[in-house]
């Protein structure tokens, strides 16, 4: 039942290898490291630390009034939800949001979360929360899931908001250090 939910999920929205098509049609440099499956920061990272750059993770998440975001920060950042509710006008608040609206809006499942995922939202519906280290902080590229949690991708913070914006999804940039 699991695998036919998956390929339903994956005929209607846009996996791995199309996030690899896009990137290369868009002039997307990008470098992917295969690792063991993993379900969170913490579990990835001793896979993929020798490697330099901005590790992300990636929250999906929706407020009162079923609004949607996904927030992407630096992997060691704290967040403080109600403090990233104020500041992006969230109504009632920010909470997860149900794995079968992640598996709807951006075509991955928990675990999977990456800011890659919004070309899967294609109706505009994901507010697209970004720290502004993240691409601001000097890091020469980051990390996130190519859709799927056995491999991190890189980009540069650059072509993260090129993709972004492609995406019709312009990031709003909230500095985290201050909440």
């Amino acid at each position: 039942m699991a695998s036919e939910d998956n390929q339903a999920t994956a005929s209607t929205n846009g996996g791995r290898e199309e996030l690899i098509a896009l990137f290369d049609r868009l002039g997307i440099a990008h470098e992917t490291t295969e690792h063991p499956e993993v379900f969170t920061v913490e579990a990835m990272m001793p896979h993929i630390q020798h490697l330099t750059g901005a590790f992300c993770k990636n929250l999906f998440l929706k407020d009162k009034k079923k609004k949607l975001y996904l927030l992407t920060a630096h992997h060691d950042r704290p967040i403080q939800l109600n403090a990233v509710s104020k500041k992006v006008g969230a109504s009632g608040g920010l909470r997860l949001a149900d794995e079968s609206i992640l598996k709807e809006k951006l075509g991955v499942t928990q675990g999977c979360v990456t800011p890659y995922a919004i070309f899967n939202d294609t109706a505009g519906d994901v507010k697209f929360i970004l720290d502004s280290d993240v691409v601001n902080g000097g890091h020469e590229k980051l990390f996130g899931h190519p859709m799927v949690n056995t491999a991190s991708t890189a980009i540069s913070p650059a072509d993260l908001m090129k993709f972004a914006k492609e995406m019709g999804h312009e990031p709003i940039l909230l500095d985290f250090s201050d909440m």
